[in-house]
């Protein structure tokens, strides 16, 4: 069931939010700023402080310093406000095994105070109409996590959280799991969702956020302003050593005679005159679009890791992968 945002106010605003636990900084400093039915990338390695944060724009724990806002609502001094606005998944969600899909849902509408009526809406959301008579006991945890997600999704919120919703998932869950993300994204949603998977937010997010050691990284502009370059050459000896001293680029051998090297689009010419200049044989030259996987490697360093940087986040617009 779509639903229609036609007001301007930010869905989340977030000004110097920080979270200590004594010396330690597990958040540090965020400034972020998402627009209403956006579905915002909030990427970074496992335990880089994303369930922190999470945790503080809902209010579950209170941030050390700084503001955050819902919808414009303060997420401390406003709390009740914004409850019925939002819904999370923030951990693997917990069900009475022996009861039905529908009869959990039941529960949770009685202390919602959320008419029954709308349990049979989001239970088609999240297609789980065909399954909903049976015991959760029988759910595999791909429809387990949908059935979180119809919890979420109760009392018709406007922002929807989610905290590594694929982990654990066999493919094919994992696939329900993310065309369900981009259907809530499509009906108006505002959907936060937090992972470690590159693949993942590159796919699904309009925005995006990378989070390490408390640096703001313009993921878009960066990537739009070098690209990798596929050479094959003549002799290729030569030609690393060419783009390598006279042109300062940094190279790697794919073979007899493929290199590969990063570089600003408005270079490629003049690396080019450099190679012939140098008698080197050109045979192609292939530009390759820089991934988000590419760049978050280059400036994390590692694809997951148990440290707990700093963070600071900048929401990056429209960046969507074909």
């Amino acid at each position: 069931m779509s639903q229609a945002f036609s007001d301007t106010t930010l869905a989340i605003e977030v000004s110097n939010l920080s979270k200590r636990y004594g010396e330690l900084i597990a958040v540090n400093n965020v400034n972020l700023a998402i627009p209403q039915g956006a579905i915002f990338g909030f990427l970074g390695p496992n335990g880089a402080g994303k369930t922190t944060t999470i945790r503080m724009l809902l209010g579950l724990i209170k941030q050390t310093g700084g503001s955050a806002h819902l919808l414009g609502y303060d997420s401390v001094n406003e709390r009740t406000k914004i409850l019925p606005l939002v819904g999370a998944i923030v951990e693997t969600p917990t069900f009475y095994p022996y009861l039905s899909g529908r009869d959990n849902l039941k529960e949770l509408a009685l202390v919602a105070g959320v008419a029954f009526k709308r349990i049979d809406e989001v239970l088609e959301i999240v297609e789980l109409t065909n399954r909903a008579k049976d015991k959760v006991k029988t759910y595999s945890l791909g429809m387990k996590q949908r059935l979180g997600i119809a919890a979420a999704l109760l009392n018709n919120p406007r922002i929807i959280f989610l905290d590594e919703p694929t982990n654990g998932l066999d493919p094919q869950g994992t696939v329900d799991m993310r065309n369900l993300i981009l259907r809530l994204g499509q009906s108006g949603h505002t959907i936060f969702l937090s992972s470690h998977l590159l693949y993942e937010v590159e796919h699904l997010c309009s925005e995006v956020a990378i989070i390490n050691k408390g640096d703001l990284l313009n993921v878009q502009q960066l990537l739009q302003g070098r690209s990798k370059i596929i050479m094959e050459v003549n002799p290729v000896n030569t030609a690393i050593n060419v783009l390598t001293h006279t042109l300062g680029e940094v190279v790697t051998s794919l073979g007899v005679t493929q290199l590969e090297t990063s570089m600003a689009a408005e270079r490629v010419p003049e690396a080019v005159q450099a190679l012939v200049d140098a008698g080197v044989k050109i045979y192609s030259v292939a530009p390759q679009k820089a991934s988000l996987e590419d760049y978050f490697l280059s400036v994390t360093g590692t694809g997951g890791s148990d440290e707990k940087p700093n963070i600071a986040l900048t929401a990056i617009p429209e960046m969507v992968a074909a």
